[in-house]
């Protein structure tokens, strides 16, 4: 298409850059109309074809006048939005995720925006009969469709599928198509739509006493209408709006009812807006009271933030570190500024809302992925517009349109739950809340207890400003901690009693008689991890994956946690045909089973994703167990992260060795921050606490650790081994990982990138090896790690030949279903 086309006033052409929500290499460039030259802007959303003629929408990220050399410009069809959905900083800072993480603009897009902000094609069927007077003659699937398209006139794709079905779908859309009667249009609807009710309203004739008294008169023949106007004087009288709803529960009328005094002009109906983010909870003008340790701390904090944009605020679990946030959130709305609170876990945020709200009220809002599309809608122009001074969240909270942030705090900075896992961008919601403030302005502060590796060397080097904070609120002690060998359980296998050791069995019986509260934490939910012959050896595995099948008494199944999968649970080996197989090793469900047995009064519950799975189920949880509804909570990690009980007083650790046993350079460093955080939950409230650890190598390192709460030994021991061994913070790490139904092809992709990566100065390479779980989904999984130096231009040339090589190796005959996924600081 000619550029003349796209010409200016002043005569030169215009160009937009788009990003469109696909795995492209980059941004398109389009031509903009010259009608559309005024109103276009960068961040706005704008409709564009792609390929023939499928519409997109996508975002403007650039508007110049360099035409492209390389392929002919199509222009955009129209402008979606009125003003800018997406900032010029939140452009900025996806540019940096998709370049330091090695992910393509339109990935970074789709992670970044909520889905009904993204447009949809729908294809749409209009009736428009090339010949009037023909009679057609239908077959008996097709006959539907056309009556039904002569009458609306219109038909989505999606309409015809509900009506004729998957199966005919085709052969009656061809059927429409060859006889005429159908133009196919494409256009882009938007999926989200404002949450609308009824409000009901007085004719402004009937303002006037004397006017209102005249229509009482009047209706004084229809009791039912004077009911009706009898409410609304009453509701109206307490509410600036009245609800059709609520003058139906008041009146005890229909809607109908009321539409007819509408019709009769008394009544004015109208369809208004309404906001679907209702919280609950007592907005207090609440005062901050610290500690003398909080007070000190919090004074460190505040000057290591003039010095520093980074603090790493290590503070002991129950030390009272949210209100030392809670203070330094006040600070930054009172500049004027709006503050971001990241959480790992969406689990954390259900607590910790009805804390702030009490704070800061209506001008606190909350984003998290168990919200509704059109809820994240409505909180993304919340905090666009400023109304949202506070934000708390997890990782997905980093994307939203601030204005003008002053502080991040991403509290229990150290949980890997922060990196983003699958899709891409793998990104860590730590790092990057880093250098989203630097492109504030703003500063940031981590927390944590047992903060990770690299915070506390980048503190301890002196690049982030280092805050301890060493004793838990109001002096109140840390918990005991008691090391039991498990060995012991073997003599009492026979009496019934398999996971609970004795020593904890006396702890859980007295805990339970002073009416406090218990954790039980084993991180592997189900009943048995594996179930195994025990005169063959065979073990039940996934078909799909290169795993053991789990079994969940819940379902009385075998379960995949890799694919889904469930099977029948088996009773006699398929290989020996012997019929003593037995259950191996122990989840959550069989914890609560056992628990239940010798407990049978104690009333129990589970923590772990099998019963969280529902929008409210965290919320309900936490609620009994606060009202102490509920006295063993038994649980996975979820248990571990900064929840606060009052009443829990015993913590037990059913199996410290599968947390020292997993094959990962950050074992230990994991394994220190699990012990640590679950101990923490105990006696947080009258320093009455114990914790009781049950494994069989008592004399590993990390358990002594933990057992004198020491991060400082810990750290001193760990970087050590870090970098006599090259691992992070002494070098970068990339991962990169194979994926193909064939596993000859996934070897030959990786040995391809390892050969590429051998020959580069400053890196070294393993691989490639088979993945800690070789196959998911009938997919062969081969990974190759790389570690790289710690000098940017040495990790951006290796990010740069992975991304080329890759290209060229997708881009071959044969490997479409070829699937290499870089992974840059894995977790």
């Amino acid at each position: 298409m000619s550029s003349s086309l796209f010409a200016g006033q002043q005569g030169g052409a215009m160009f937009a850059d788009i990003i469109l929500p696909l795995n492209l290499p980059q941004a398109l460039t389009y031509g903009v109309p010259t009608d559309m030259q005024p109103l276009l802007e960068v961040g706005m959303r704008v409709e564009v074809s792609l390929g023939r003629n499928k519409l997109y929408s996508g975002i403007v990220a650039r508007i110049h006048s360099d035409k492209p050399e390389s392929y002919e410009i199509k222009p955009i069809k129209s402008i979606i939005d009125e003003q800018p959905i997406v900032n010029r900083t939140q452009l900025r800072f996806w540019q940096w995720i998709g370049h330091y993480y090695a992910a393509a603009p339109g990935e970074v897009m789709q992670s970044a925006l909520p889905s009904h902000l993204k447009l949809i094609g729908e294809t749409t069927l209009k009736w428009m009969p090339v010949h009037n007077d023909v009679v057609y003659e239908w077959s008996n699937e097709a006959f539907p469709a056309a009556e039904a398209l002569e009458t609306r006139k219109e038909l989505t794709i999606s309409d015809l599928r509900t009506l004729v079905g998957s199966r005919h779908l085709t052969s009656v859309l061809n059927e429409l198509i060859e006889n005429e009667v159908v133009e196919i249009i494409d256009e882009l609807e938007p999926a989200y739509r404002p949450k609308t009710e009824k409000v009901i309203i007085l004719n402004p004739a009937y303002d006037s006493e004397e006017a209102l008294h005249k229509l009482f008169d009047e209706l004084a023949r229809a009791p039912k209408q004077l009911d009706v106007l009898m409410a609304y004087t009453e509701l109206s009288m307490r509410n600036k709006t009245v609800r059709q709803r609520d003058l139906v529960e008041r009146s005890g009328a229909t809607a109908a009812q009321i539409k007819s005094l509408a019709d009769k002009g008394v009544f004015r109906i109208e369809e208004r807006d309404i906001d679907r983010l209702q919280y609950t909870g007592e907005e207090v003008n609440k005062e901050i009271t610290f500690t003398p340790a909080q007070q000190k701390a919090f004074d460190e904090l505040t000057t290591g933030l003039e010095e520093k944009n980074v603090a790493l605020l290590q503070g002991v679990t129950g030390s009272g570190k949210t209100l030392i946030y809670i203070h330094k959130i006040k600070e930054c709305i009172a500049s004027r500024k709006q503050a971001l609170f990241l959480l790992p876990e969406i689990g954390l945020t259900t607590q910790l809302v009805s804390r702030l709200y009490a704070y800061f009220g209506e001008e606190l809002g909350v984003y998290h992925s168990r919200f509704s599309n059109n809820e994240r809608v409505e909180i993304w122009e919340k905090v666009r517009t400023g109304k949202y001074k506070v934000v708390i969240g997890p990782r997905s909270a980093l994307w939203l349109p601030y204005q003008e942030l002053g502080l991040i705090i991403a509290d229990e900075e150290h949980d890997g739950s922060y990196k983003q896992k699958d899709p891409s961008p793998r990104f860590h919601a730590r790092d990057a809340a880093i250098y989203l403030a630097s492109l504030h302005n703003a500063k940031t502060i981590l927390g944590s207890a047992t903060p990770s590796v690299e915070s506390l060397y980048n503190a301890k080097q002196g690049k982030y400003a280092y805050i301890l904070l060493k004793e838990r609120y109001m002096g109140v002690r840390m918990p005991s901690i008691q090391m039991i060998n498990a060995g012991t359980l073997e003599h009492l296998k026979q009496q019934g009693i398999k996971l609970i050791t004795p020593e904890l069995y006396t702890a859980i019986a007295e805990t339970l008689q002073k009416s406090k509260q218990v954790i039980l934490f084993q991180n592997r939910r189900g009943y048995a991890p594996f179930q195994l012959c025990t005169m063959c050896g065979w073990v039940p595995q996934c078909k799909n994956c290169a795993v053991s099948l789990t079994y969940h008494k819940s379902t009385d199944k075998l379960h995949c946690h890799y694919c889904g999968q469930r099977s029948a649970i088996v009773h006699t080996c398929p290989w020996c045909g012997g019929n003593r197989i037995q259950s191996k090793s122990f989840g959550t469900e069989k914890i609560e089973e056992e628990i239940q047995t010798l407990f049978p009064k104690a009333r129990t519950a589970r923590m772990d994703i099998d019963t969280m799975r529902g929008k409210q189920s965290m919320q309900q949880l936490l609620n009994e167990v606060e009202q102490h509804k509920i006295d063993v909570l038994i649980g996975t990690q979820m248990v571990v992260k900064g929840l606060d009980f009052a009443g829990v007083s015993l913590v037990g650790i059913l199996s410290s060795d599968s947390l020292l046993s997993y094959p990962d350079f950050r074992v230990n460093e994991r394994a220190f921050q699990l012990m640590e955080q679950v101990s923490g939950r105990a006696g947080r409230m009258d320093g009455a606490g114990r914790v009781i650890i049950q494994g069989h190598n008592l004399a590993h390192p990390v358990l002594q650790w933990v057992k004198h709460h020491d991060v400082n030994a810990f750290y001193e021991q760990e970087i050590k081994y870090r970098y006599d061994f090259a691992y992070p913070p002494f070098t970068r790490l990339i991962k990169i990982t194979f994926k193909h139904k064939d596993e000859p092809k996934a070897i030959e992709a990786a040995k391809r990138i390892a050969t590429l990566m051998q020959n580069v100065p400053g890196v070294s390479v393993q691989g490639p090896v088979p993945a800690l779980v070789p196959r998911i989904r009938n997919q062969f999984i081969q990974e190759v790690w790389i570690k790289c130096q710690r000098d940017n231009k040495v990790l951006d040339k290796v990010k740069q030949m992975i991304i080329t090589e890759r290209r060229n190796i997708t881009g071959e005959r044969g490997n479409n279903g070829l699937q290499i996924q870089i992974d840059i600081d894995p977790q």
